[in-house]
């Protein structure tokens, strides 16, 4: 499935590319109840055709109206809407919430069309861009971005935007508790692949909306399942499944790489991945193990918990000692 953003961002390109003016909107706080969350993406062409979304609908139509009639001529704008301060938007949302919505117009043109078509790269997984924009002359200016943190960061007169390819989390083997991770995952917007070569494992497994690939994760993996949006779980406590997956996956530009075990099953892991892997000491400290915040967690949902809650933790880049 693709990333909406993705859709969006090739919408506005193409529509750019025949001479069409884009306001591209991007959602950069949220207050209380929310449909979408900061960085979700909206698309609207002067005809009034649209893709994408910033809410569950009443935004968008009152955007379209106020485009309709000539509104949001300035290379870009900040607008509030739901709480009633922004006398360019007055409408209240049902749910309660508030949202904040940078508005970007942008004119057809060789610039405009070069910097969506370094959006769409990202949005592929060629690699993560940090995107400033600059109010209030709306220069917009990209870096490579090495660190995960917050998709949208606010820092004086600039805006910080966080492209990359959807959120992916690669379960390495199914177990009751990859069966948790899935339906978390899948809840909290993440592309969840399982990859599992039992067939004895999988039968009578129903997991809906979640790509199940009957293949070794490592090999998945090797073949570039793997990008820096990706966190890889291993939770199978089968050596041939999570040792080969974990040298693979070192060898990516994974967020986040886990494996489930206590503490003596987990040094253990180390040493074999050490003595027959090969794996240094910069690729085992990347392995979270044992994975997962330290929650006291027993049962496999509660294990599944942690393992979201720690993946959650890293991706938004926030130190254990500050939790």
């Amino acid at each position: 499935m693709q990333h909406l953003d993705l859709q969006v961002i090739r919408q506005a390109l193409q529509w750019s590319c025949t001479g069409q003016r884009v306001w591209l909107c991007t959602v950069l706080a949220t207050y209380g109840s929310a449909p979408r969350a900061p960085g979700a993406m909206l698309a609207v062409n002067a005809s009034g055709q649209w893709l994408g979304s910033l809410s569950g609908g009443c935004v968008e139509d009152d955007f379209l109206e106020r485009v309709a009639r000539g509104e949001f001529a300035e290379p870009v704008a900040i607008v509030h809407y739901g709480d009633g301060t922004d006398p360019r938007s007055s409408i209240r949302l049902p749910c309660g919430g508030v949202l904040e919505v940078l508005v970007e117009n942008l004119a057809a043109g060789c610039e405009v069309q070069a910097h969506l078509r370094e959006l769409e790269g990202a949005l592929r997984g060629q690699r993560r861009l940090l995107r400033e924009v600059r109010l209030p002359e709306g220069t917009r200016l990209l870096a490579d971005d090495p660190v995960q943190g917050p998709r949208v960061e606010r820092e004086g007169n600039r805006v910080r935007l966080r492209i990359g390819a959807a959120q992916r989390l690669l379960l390495a083997g199914y177990s009751s508790v990859a069966h948790f991770c899935a339906e978390f995952g899948k809840g909290m917007g993440f592309e969840v692949i399982l990859c599992d070569p039992r067939e004895e494992v999988l039968e009578g497994v129903v997991l809906d909306g979640i790509e199940v690939r009957r293949e070794l994760p490592s090999e998945f993996i090797a073949n570039g399942g793997c990008h820096a949006d990706t966190a890889v779980v291993a939770l199978t406590h089968d050596p041939k499944i999570d040792d080969l997956a974990m040298l693979e996956a070192v060898r990516t530009d994974a967020f986040y790489i886990g494996v489930m075990g206590s503490k003596a099953t987990s040094d253990k892991r180390r040493e074999r991945l050490q003595r027959i892997g090969g794996l240094g000491y910069d690729a085992l400290a990347r392995i979270h193990a044992p994975i997962g915040l330290n929650l006291g967690s027993k049962t496999p949902a509660e294990i599944a918990l942690a393992v979201l809650a720690d993946i959650l933790r890293l991706r938004n880049g926030i130190g254990r000692s500050a939790l």
